[in-house]
């Protein structure tokens, strides 16, 4: 039976007919393990907007946006977002040219923190989403720090559903904060 965000089943009407075996067979339906997917999200988002040099960011379909785009087999990863020092996006995977995941985010440096300091505050998120493990394949680890930063991500939910927020610290003060949420499109 189907479950509410609450996880107490579903009167059947309010499901309808066939739903129960999409969720829950979701993967089979693709033919591909989850850890195959959450390997090469993690592939992906190590290799994208957080690579210590840049060999994936492509032009961009959409003006004044920025994007980054990896093949591997196939599955393919597309992340595409504007602005600079604060900015929204979204990160798409596809499976055989099918979107079957989903994350948006939006986010940045804290409105007292100078624009021109902020090279620094983004070398140090790459730095720590390059640290993103199979166990948390949304953003960077739990926590991550340097002498100066510190960076947390808290998020509740697994890779199907999920939100979080990652806040990036200097000496006890917040300079940056993230939001962001997604899961598998069904």
């Amino acid at each position: 039976p189907a479950t509410g965000g609450s996880g107490k089943t579903l009167p059947r009407r309010c499901w309808g007919v066939g739903l129960e075996g999409m969720i829950t067979g979701f993967f089979m339906t693709l033919n591909i393990p989850e850890e195959d997917f959450v390997d090469f999200l993690v592939y992906a988002k190590r290799n994208a907007y957080a690579a210590e040099e840049v060999k994936h960011r492509v032009h961009p379909a959409l003006p004044g946006s920025r994007q980054y785009e990896i093949r591997d087999g196939a599955f393919f990863y597309l992340d595409i977002y504007f602005g600079i020092t604060y900015f929204t996006g979204q990160e798409t995977v596809y499976h055989k040219s099918k979107p079957i995941w989903g994350m948006s985010y939006a986010g940045g440096v804290s409105d007292d923190f100078p624009d021109a300091e902020a090279g620094r505050i983004f070398n140090f998120l790459k730095e720590s989403l390059r640290a993103v493990s199979m166990g948390l394949p949304y953003r960077g680890p739990a926590s991550f720090e340097n002498d100066i930063y510190r960076y947390t991500n808290n998020v509740v939910g697994k890779v199907r559903r999920f939100s979080g927020t990652e806040t990036i610290f200097c000496e006890g003060h917040s300079v940056y904060q993230l939001h962001y949420s997604g899961g598998f499109l069904r």
